[in-house]
């Protein structure tokens, strides 16, 4: 049941997903035009005719696609949330014991923290995501996807323990790493960057169980 809802919620937020070459070019378009307006100036203060200009594009053809500026949010963050599960996938992928999973974790970490740090359209979209019902769903989808590439990882390695208890630790393991993430970018850099290196010590205790 849990993984039919994070299927729904991973799925695009747009009205109408284009399945012809130009058309799937032009959401392109407008997808490239939003993050650069919120890199600009933030995501409030996009405005769906700014984005239709930019984007080069009618407004009627914006909504065609987008029912209205939050669509166009959250896909975006399903875009960085397929991303940084990517990395996922390929970090934990050739992990065969608990210290080579505790290097890939500490390094997928650091690498999402990274993307934070790099990408202001990535920032302001989850620093907005407590005020948007629909964005803290998808978070929380993304939590759950996440958690279970890192339960399959620990059952495998962990074979004695409990598998429910570790799919419970990986998904909170998880959705702590993504509020952490969260909580370092509001902070100033250094005490952004201790907070990130504190979460991984706890991170990696739990996997010793």
């Amino acid at each position: 049941m849990g993984n039919e809802i994070a299927g729904e919620l991973q799925m695009p937020a747009a009205r109408r997903w284009p399945t012809q070459s130009r058309s799937r070019e032009r959401v392109e378009r407008i997808l490239a035009a939003a993050s650069a307006l919120i890199a600009e100036a933030g995501s409030d203060a996009m405005r769906m005719s700014d984005l239709a200009e930019r984007a080069e594009v009618s407004i009627g053809s914006l909504y065609q696609y987008f029912p209205d500026r939050s669509a166009v949010i959250r896909t975006l963050a399903e875009r960085y949330n397929a991303q940084g599960r990517e990395c996922i996938e390929e970090g934990l992928a050739g992990v065969s014991d608990i210290p080579g999973l505790k290097k890939a974790f500490s390094e997928l970490v650091d690498t999402y923290y990274g993307m934070f740090l790099a990408e202001p359209v990535m920032r302001d979209i989850w620093s907005g995501t407590q005020a948007d019902k629909l964005l803290r769903d998808i978070d929380l989808a993304d939590s759950r996807a996440n958690g279970a590439l890192l339960a399959e990882v620990l059952t495998r390695l962990r074979p004695d323990a409990d598998p429910g208890e570790l799919a419970h630790s990986a998904f909170l393991v998880m959705h702590l790493g993504e509020a952490t993430m969260r909580l370092a970018i509001s902070v100033d850099r250094a005490e952004g960057d201790a907070l990130v290196e504190a979460y991984k010590r706890m991170a990696l205790r739990e996997f010793e169980g």
